[in-house]
Protein backbone atom coordinates (compact mmCIF):
# COMPACT_ATOMS: atom_id res chain seq x y z
CA UNK A 1 0.00 0.00 0.00
CA UNK A 2 1.70 3.34 -0.91
CA UNK A 3 1.55 5.49 1.85
CA UNK A 4 2.99 8.81 2.76
CA UNK A 5 3.78 10.20 6.20
CA UNK A 6 4.35 13.14 7.44
CA UNK A 7 6.39 14.49 10.75
CA UNK A 8 7.48 17.50 11.92
CA UNK A 9 4.83 20.13 12.84
CA UNK A 10 4.24 22.01 15.98
CA UNK A 11 3.88 24.99 17.68
CA UNK A 12 6.76 27.56 16.81
CA UNK A 13 7.56 31.48 17.93
CA UNK A 14 7.66 34.10 14.86
CA UNK A 15 10.93 33.88 13.43
CA UNK A 16 11.47 30.77 14.49
CA UNK A 17 12.31 27.49 12.19
CA UNK A 18 10.96 23.82 11.36
CA UNK A 19 11.60 21.04 9.34
CA UNK A 20 8.91 18.93 8.16
CA UNK A 21 9.77 15.23 6.85
CA UNK A 22 7.28 12.90 4.36
CA UNK A 23 8.59 9.55 4.55
CA UNK A 24 7.04 6.69 1.56
CA UNK A 25 6.62 3.53 2.17
CA UNK A 26 5.32 1.13 -0.48
CA UNK A 27 7.23 3.03 -2.97
CA UNK A 28 10.23 4.34 -4.16
CA UNK A 29 10.51 8.22 -4.38
CA UNK A 30 12.95 8.50 -7.02
CA UNK A 31 10.57 8.24 -9.37
CA UNK A 32 7.84 10.53 -8.28
CA UNK A 33 7.97 14.47 -8.37
CA UNK A 34 6.88 15.38 -4.74
CA UNK A 35 5.76 18.54 -3.04
CA UNK A 36 4.35 20.29 -0.31
CA UNK A 37 1.03 21.73 0.10
CA UNK A 38 -1.05 23.60 3.14
CA UNK A 39 -4.42 25.37 3.60
CA UNK A 40 -5.28 26.98 6.77
CA UNK A 41 -8.75 27.26 8.29
CA UNK A 42 -11.08 29.32 5.84
CA UNK A 43 -8.63 29.56 3.29
CA UNK A 44 -7.81 27.69 -0.32
CA UNK A 45 -5.12 25.46 -0.19
CA UNK A 46 -2.01 26.53 -2.02
CA UNK A 47 0.64 25.07 -3.46
CA UNK A 48 4.12 25.54 -1.23
CA UNK A 49 6.71 23.96 -2.74
CA UNK A 50 7.43 21.26 -5.18
CA UNK A 51 10.32 18.94 -6.57
CA UNK A 52 10.59 17.25 -9.72
CA UNK A 53 12.14 13.12 -9.59
CA UNK A 54 15.50 13.91 -9.90
CA UNK A 55 15.89 16.81 -7.95
CA UNK A 56 16.58 19.27 -10.57
CA UNK A 57 14.05 21.57 -10.62
CA UNK A 58 11.68 23.32 -7.83
CA UNK A 59 9.18 25.63 -7.62
CA UNK A 60 8.51 27.87 -4.45
CA UNK A 61 5.39 29.96 -4.01
CA UNK A 62 6.10 33.22 -3.73
CA UNK A 63 4.74 33.66 0.00
CA UNK A 64 7.39 31.19 1.25
CA UNK A 65 10.05 31.85 -1.60
CA UNK A 66 13.38 32.51 0.20
CA UNK A 67 12.24 30.93 3.37
CA UNK A 68 11.56 27.82 3.01
CA UNK A 69 14.05 24.98 0.96
CA UNK A 70 12.61 21.68 0.05
CA UNK A 71 15.29 18.84 -0.52
CA UNK A 72 14.88 14.93 -0.83
CA UNK A 73 17.11 12.20 0.17
CA UNK A 74 16.97 8.65 -1.67
CA UNK A 75 18.97 7.26 0.82
CA UNK A 76 16.27 7.59 3.17
CA UNK A 77 13.00 7.48 0.50
CA UNK A 78 12.54 10.93 2.28
CA UNK A 79 11.29 14.42 1.36
CA UNK A 80 12.02 17.58 3.98
CA UNK A 81 10.47 20.88 3.88
CA UNK A 82 13.15 23.33 5.82
CA UNK A 83 11.22 26.32 7.10
CA UNK A 84 12.89 29.45 8.68
CA UNK A 85 11.43 33.10 9.02
CA UNK A 86 8.56 31.54 10.37
CA UNK A 87 5.06 33.77 10.07
CA UNK A 88 1.60 33.62 11.62
CA UNK A 89 0.66 33.39 8.06
CA UNK A 90 2.42 30.09 7.45
CA UNK A 91 -0.19 28.65 10.09
CA UNK A 92 -1.61 25.74 8.97
CA UNK A 93 -2.23 21.63 8.09
CA UNK A 94 1.02 20.80 5.68
CA UNK A 95 0.69 17.93 3.20
CA UNK A 96 3.02 15.55 1.92
CA UNK A 97 2.45 14.73 -2.39
CA UNK A 98 3.24 12.39 -4.70
CA UNK A 99 2.64 12.02 -8.54
CA UNK A 100 4.07 10.09 -11.80
CA UNK A 101 2.79 12.33 -14.43
CA UNK A 102 3.05 15.77 -13.39
CA UNK A 103 2.84 18.66 -16.23
CA UNK A 104 2.38 21.20 -14.07
CA UNK A 105 4.52 21.56 -10.86
CA UNK A 106 2.29 22.44 -7.38
CA UNK A 107 -0.60 22.04 -9.14
CA UNK A 108 -2.84 19.84 -6.20
CA UNK A 109 -4.71 17.34 -9.29
CA UNK A 110 -1.31 16.70 -10.62
CA UNK A 111 -0.35 14.54 -7.62
CA UNK A 112 -1.89 11.27 -6.72
CA UNK A 113 -0.47 10.78 -3.55
CA UNK A 114 -1.40 12.54 -0.51
CA UNK A 115 -0.17 12.36 3.21
CA UNK A 116 -2.79 12.63 6.57
CA UNK A 117 -0.90 15.91 7.28
CA UNK A 118 0.60 18.14 9.84
CA UNK A 119 -0.20 20.99 11.88
CA UNK A 120 1.73 23.65 11.87
CA UNK A 121 1.06 26.81 14.35
CA UNK A 122 3.39 30.15 14.46
CA UNK A 123 1.99 31.79 17.15
CA UNK A 124 3.83 34.29 20.15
Amino acid sequence: QLQLVESGGGLVQPGGSLRLSCTASGFTLEDYEMGWFRQAPGKEREGVSCISSRGDSTFYAGSVKGRFTISRDYTKNTVYLQMNGLKPEDTAIYYCVGGTFVHEMCVDWEYDYWGQGTQVIVSS
